[in-house]
């Protein structure tokens, strides 16, 4: 199954351990030197309507990605990484 990157931010990431439902892709992280997908980032969500800010992404290695569907991605994930979005990134 071929994908392009801007087909991920359609595709909703699922655990399969216990199906929590984390959000949409909304970024890739890739290595720039080798080209390969290192994590899929989801954006943490809105506090209070944006006005205190958002929680921490969610970042999921590519290694801990199990199942790629027309809707979903299936990642077997203990507990998702979390971080913070650095000031310029973006």
């Amino acid at each position: 199954m071929e994908s392009r990157v801007t087909e991920l931010r359609d595709k909703e990431i699922i655990n399969i351990s216990d199906g929590c439902r984390f959000g949409y892709v909304g970024d890739v992280e890739v290595d720039l030197e080798t080209g390969q997908v290192k994590a899929l980032v989801v954006p943490g969500r809105l506090r209070f309507f944006g006005l205190l800010g958002r929680e921490e992404d969610k970042v999921f290695p590519w290694e801990s990605v199990r199942r790629f569907g027309e809707d979903i991605i299936l990642v077997e994930a203990a507990e998702a990484h979390s971080r913070r979005l650095q000031a310029g990134a973006r």
